[in-house]
């Protein structure tokens, strides 16, 4: 049984929909990303999950009960902030232990779960310390902690890292990770961030302008995007109006672009004869070929450490390539190939 089913849910604030008939679900174990630019709902979205806010229609499932216009402390939830939301004066024990006294469990109780959290995430040496006693790595592991002491079915994050530097946010992302599949316990994450998203997530929900665009697990979105706006959300694409000349063979198609004609091989038939198609900078391949070379010019280059970002024009029209062969610094113009499943299919134009 999935742990939060969310079915047709709306939110408007006057004339104003933030976010329109939403429907996804979150088994046990399962950690979900709710993934967009800032404004499309997401965090809206996550705040009618956790009871603050209540939908304008729709219905919330968790645990299977229905809890659309329960309040947040009587659902099975907990929540972590970008903030921390920590109490200033409250020990680190203190804070980890503030819901279970508010739900007046025995201390003994209290202190199993103390221990076993501070255990969990290496915060036995700073329980007696003040939240402005510890870097900001820490105090996110004491919040994550006064979530997971309450014991909920379901953990809901919004935005956890975005005060943390990159370094920081990468070893903190992976302590969430396991923590939550530690205590199996269903997440729905929040986040602006591709890289957090896709080395974090089971699932990602891709929202834009308060609907779902795609959802999928990490590859199935980086690989098959199925817009131009998620291919360019998620990572590098460079993207293409495309014209389709004729059907090769069987999944095979000859395609016509501003830069060039192309043989695209994909599982999925192109949704009109003119669309977009996309190709990710990372599978330009070294050197002609047989089908789909490209001769480029190089305008910009930018050194990445174990590749080095050139910028192309093919026929005038800009590109972008990841690049790994050779001596870059005098490189002008670039000889590559696109291999033919490299290329998606996107939406129709219109």
């Amino acid at each position: 049984m999935n742990t939060v089913s969310v079915q047709n849910v709306s939110m408007r604030f006057g004339d104003f929909t933030a976010v329109n008939d939403v429907s996804f679900t979150v088994a046990k174990g399962e950690f979900v990303t709710l993934l967009g630019p800032s404004g499309c709902g997401k965090t809206t979205l996550l705040n009618m999950v956790s009871g603050f806010l209540q939908p304008s229609s729709g219905k919330i499932e968790i645990g299977g009960n229905d809890v659309t216009f329960v309040p947040p402390e009587r659902r099975d939830t907990a929540m972590c902030f970008q903030s921390y939301a920590l109490f200033p004066h409250l020990s680190v024990a203190e804070n980890l232990q503030f819901g279970l006294k508010q739900k007046k469990m025995l201390p003994a109780d209290r202190k199993r779960r103390l221990d076993d959290v501070a255990e969990k995430l290496d915060l036995v040496a700073q329980l007696d310390k003040l939240p402005n006693q510890l870097s900001g790595g820490q105090q996110q592991r004491v919040a994550l902690g006064r979530a997971l002491t309450m014991r909920p079915s379901v953990v809901l994050f919004d935005e956890p890292l975005s005060n943390l530097d990159a370094k920081l946010r990468e070893s903190v992302r992976l302590e969430i990770r396991k923590i939550q599949a530690d205590y199996n316990l269903a997440a729905i994450y929040v986040t602006h961030d591709q890289g957090e998203a896709l080395a974090m997530s089971d699932r990602i929900l891709i929202m834009r302008s308060g609907q779902i665009e795609q959802s999928g697990t990490p590859t199935d979105i980086y690989n098959f995007p199925k817009s131009s706006f998620v291919a360019d959300f998620i990572g590098n694409a460079n993207i293409l109006d495309a014209t389709i000349i004729k059907e090769e063979s069987r999944n095979s198609w000859l395609v016509s672009t501003e830069i060039g004609e192309f043989l695209v091989k994909s599982d999925t038939a192109p949704v009109a004869k003119q669309l977009k198609i996309c190709w990710r900078p990372e599978n330009a391949q070294h050197g002609g070929a047989e089908l789909n070379s490209i001769e480029a010019r190089v305008t910009h280059r930018a050194f990445q450490g174990n590749y080095t970002d050139l910028f192309i024009e093919i026929n005038g029209v800009a590109q972008r390539v990841q690049w790994r062969e050779g001596r870059l610094e005098d490189l002008t113009n670039l000889s590559m190939h696109i291999r033919p499943e490299d290329f998606t299919f996107l939406e129709a134009i219109t």
